[in-house]
C-alpha cells in the first residue's frame, strides 16, 4: 500500500472548499425558502423557464446547468405544483415545450426577494469589493467549462 502524501491537505483544496461554501448556502436556503415550497433547484429551473418564455428540456438543461437526469425530475415536481405547463411544439410533435403558469409567475415573484436575501446571507462575511471578486472568479471559471 503507497504511503500518504502528508503535504497534501484537504482544507486547501478548491473542491472542498466550493462543496463547504456550497453546503453552507444550501442551509440558508432551505431555512430561508421554506414559505414558498421551492428547493434551491427547482427555484433555479422555474427561474429559467420564466426567462426563456418557453423551452425544451435540453435548453432548460443548457441555461440551468443541471443534468438531463435530474432536470425531470425537477421538471415533474414543478408541473406536480402547477408551476408550469408542457404543451407540444406546433412546429414539431416530438417535442415538447416548457412554460410558466401563473402560479409559477406568482410564486417566482414571492421566491426572488428572498433568493437575494439569501445570496446577501451567504455573502455576509465579505465586503463589498470581496463579493464583487468572487463573483467575478467563479463566473470565470463557468465561462471556461463553456468554452
Amino acid at each position: 500500500m503507497p504511503e500518504l502524501n502528508n503535504e497534501y491537505i484537504i482544507e486547501d483544496q478548491v473542491g472542498y472548499l466550493l462543496r463547504r461554501v456550497y453546503y453552507h448556502h444550501l442551509s440558508i436556503f432551505q431555512q430561508s425558502l421554506d414559505e414558498t415550497q421551492l428547493t434551491s433547484v427547482q427555484f433555479a429551473t422555474l427561474y429559467s423557464i420564466n426567462k426563456l418564455k418557453e423551452c425544451s428540456q435540453k435548453e432548460l438543461v443548457t441555461d440551468t446547468g443541471i443534468d438531463q437526469a435530474t432536470i425531470r425530475g425537477i421538471i415533474q415536481r414543478l408541473k406536480d405544483k402547477g408551476l408550469i405547463s408542457q404543451d407540444p411544439d406546433h412546429l414539431d410533435k416530438r417535442k415538447v415545450l416548457i412554460h410558466i403558469t401563473q402560479q409559477g409567475k406568482e410564486e417566482l415573484k414571492q421566491a426572488i426577494p428572498i433568493a437575494e436575501t439569501i445570496t446577501d446571507l451567504t455573502l455576509e462575511s465579505l465586503n463589498p469589493a470581496e463579493r464583487i471578486a468572487l463573483k467575478y472568479l467563479l463566473q470565470k471559471i463557468i465561462e471556461q467549462k463553456a468554452k
